[in-house]
């Protein structure tokens, strides 16, 4: 049983429609796998139905922008309900902040490169998050960098004098939020140190306490110091441990099942779904 519990499309940053997306997981040998859109659940229909045409287990997911101290933390969530009024809000507010944020950082590339908020609108199309990743599409279009990854190590890096922080919900807050609206939650690429600065394993705790269920352990992101420490992590919090590539089409590198959630694992997200449905 092959799980991938990590992809985006269209909706936000990745290159193809959630129908493209679950195609292609089903041609990739996948059997469950879950779309999840930064901060907005847009694609799930679409994707469920071709899901179901493909044979594929479809998980309805979603990737939430969270912050503590300044510190910028994704948190996966699935099976959350889409009509819960104040997951709707919170994440309504973080994309609109996403929004006004890209419009500066465009500004301030602007200065130097030949990028305009038109070329970045063009190129996002009907996303429901706008974000970085288009800016540097427009940057990739107008030939200043050849792939989007050149375009965030050398413009649109955390460290840049480009960039510009948004509004991002406190992460403890996320995860109740997300949990009350039936949500299981799962922190995304936690020891992704070479994106910028992580979180201290003691609000991996505080997570924890706010009904944190898993921890995404298995990612390109992490090498194998990361791995077993965030195993070590997860084994004395009795979080999940869980594995994704965090596709985005042609947008990233990740292949779809180059970091797979064992079965296992599956099974006790849903016996935390079950749980908290009762």
């Amino acid at each position: 049983m092959r799980i991938d519990l990590h992809t985006h499309s269209t909706v936000s940053d990745g290159t193809g429609a959630p129908s493209q997306v679950m195609r292609e997981a089903a041609e990739a040998g996948l059997h469950i796998v879950a779309l999840t859109d930064h901060d907005a659940i847009d694609g799930w229909e679409e994707a469920a139905a071709t899901a179901a045409d493909a044979g594929l287990g479809f998980v309805p997911g979603i990737e939430v922008s969270c912050r503590h101290h300044g510190i910028s933390i994704h948190l996966l969530s699935y099976w959350h309900r889409a009509d819960d009024a104040d997951a709707i809000a919170m994440l309504a507010r973080t994309r609109d902040a996403r929004v006004h944020r890209a419009r500066e950082i465009v500004e301030k590339v602007g200065v130097d490169y030949p990028v305009t908020w038109e070329a970045v609108a063009e190129l996002a199309g009907d996303a429901a998050t706008v974000g970085r990743p288009h800016i540097a599409d427009a940057l990739v279009a107008q030939g200043v960098v050849p792939t989007r990854d050149e375009a965030f190590e050398h413009i649109l890096a955390g460290n840049s004098r480009y960039y510009v922080p948004h509004y991002a919900p406190e992460v403890t807050d996320a995860v109740r939020t997300m949990r009350a609206a039936g949500g299981v939650t799962v922190f995304a690429h936690p020891g992704a140190d070479a994106r910028g600065r992580i979180v201290t394993t003691s609000v991996i705790e505080s997570m924890a306490k706010a009904g944190l269920v898993g921890l995404e352990i298995d990612h390109r992101d992490h090498d194998e110091r990361q791995r077993e420490r965030l195993a070590r992590i997860a084994s004395r919090l009795g979080l999940v441990r869980t594995g994704a590539s965090d596709y985005h089409g042609t947008g990233k590198r990740n292949a779809l099942g180059e970091n797979l959630t064992d079965p296992r694992s599956f099974l006790a997200l849903e016996r935390a779904r079950v749980s908290r449905d009762r």
